[in-house]
């Protein structure tokens, strides 16, 4: 598994005072689309009132449902500290089940970045043209019919949840050779892929008509590939489709703010508990200051667990302090390191999204009260 190096320009100076060193990678690639069950995944048990039922002939759901709102202020007089988890790749089912569950347990909504190629499948990936690399190219591989029509399943159903669908893009082309120096016109190109995979993949798999799992035109944010990208380029792709927010950018714990005509929801620079090391706030970047993104004995699983998750409550306590500006957590469906990443993460979002100041969300949710209510205006701290 390889990691991608940010080479857009001025973002690589950004990503360079972020992580630390210009030669740390910003983000790993997912894992295999289908990796075998974890036998501790919990089992998904349906609840009042989020049964799924077909959408209407020609009315397929909106990938980016907002089914909640938030007070402009808490009774504290400070905004609500929006806590928003977000996942890379999204193709494992029973991860999907996994975090389903852990969702409806503590009221929580979260985005998932899906690749194209986990809806599409694998005898008609020549279908995919991208940019520099032969037809049917894709580091992540592609669906069986199988796996496709399990996910268009859980995808509709997680809508009826109301959890977002945004893209990660389809090939996940990371560092000299990759996205990173694509044009407008080839991320357009490759969006209109995307929309392609989700409205034909799953008939094409199950070799008859079915209905897709969401309609592709409505998806309203993007993580791209290993957070590459030059950023000007690809955002103007988004703004003319009409998306609303970009989750790729490294950045700080503030509150966001639009860049080329987007809400900036920036991976965010944090400290790893108990050093002096510069990550960011993604699985696979808390995984390399750790240890180099390499596996270690299970035994040491407990340890590095707990760093995380001090990590994660750091950078609440930081939130807080900087006037309860949002915190983005990003994550992959993955088991990486004796899966002490997803295990912390679940470990903190249990812990904290029924604290009374929290909310957690999906980015569309912060994005709709961001619309209403604008960036609040935090004090300045004494000096």
């Amino acid at each position: 598994m390889r990691a991608g190096v940010n080479l857009a320009g001025a973002a690589l100076v950004i990503a360079a005072v972020v992580v630390g060193c210009a030669d740390v990678p910003l983000e790993g690639a997912p894992s295999p689309a289908e990796p075998s069950a974890s036998p501790t995944v919990p089992k998904l048990k349906p609840s009042p009132g989020t049964a799924t039922k077909p959408a209407p002939p020609g009315k397929l759901p909106a990938a980016a449902p907002v089914l909640r709102s938030f007070p402009g202020r808490l009774p504290s007089g400070k905004p609500p500290l929006f806590v928003v988890v977000s996942f890379d790749g999204a193709g494992d089912l029973a991860l999907w089940a996994r975090w389903r569950t852990i969702a409806r347990q503590v009221n929580a909504r979260m985005t998932f970045f899906l690749s194209g190629p986990y809806l599409y499948p694998g005898d008609r990936r020549t279908d995919y043209k991208p940019p520099y690399k032969k037809p049917g190219a894709s580091d992540i591989g592609w669906g069986d019919a199988a796996s496709i029509l399990g996910r268009s399943t859980v995808l509709r159903d997680a809508i009826a949840e109301g959890h977002e669908i945004g893209t990660h893009a389809n090939g996940h082309f990371c560092g000299k050779k990759g996205v990173g120096r694509w044009t407008t016109a080839q991320w357009t190109a490759e969006l209109a892929a995307f929309d392609r995979m989700v409205r034909t993949g799953p008939s094409l798999a199950a070799g008859k008509t079915v209905e897709p799992p969401f309609d592709p035109s409505t998806v309203k944010g993007m993580r791209t590939p290993c957070l590459e990208g030059n950023r000007p380029a690809y955002r103007l792709a988004m703004a003319q489709r009409g998306m609303l927010y970009d989750a790729s950018a490294p950045g700080y714990i503030a509150w966001p703010k639009k860049a080329n005509g987007l809400w900036n929801f920036p991976l965010q620079s944090v400290t790893l508990a108990g050093t002096g090391k510069k990550t960011l706030t993604m699985d696979y970047n808390l995984w390399f200051a750790q240890t180099q993104a390499r596996k270690v004995p299970i035994a040491q699983a407990p340890a590095l667990k707990a760093q995380v998750l001090a990590t994660y409550r750091q950078a609440l306590a930081q939130s807080r302090a900087s006037g309860n500006a949002p915190l983005f957590l990003g994550n992959h469906f993955n088991r990486w390191n004796n899966s002490v990443y997803s295990d912390a993460l679940t470990a903190f979002v249990t812990e904290t999204c029924k604290q009374p100041d929290v909310r957690c969300v999906s980015n569309m949710e912060l994005a709709s009260w961001l619309a209403k209510y604008g960036v609040p205006r935090v004090p300045r701290q004494p000096s």
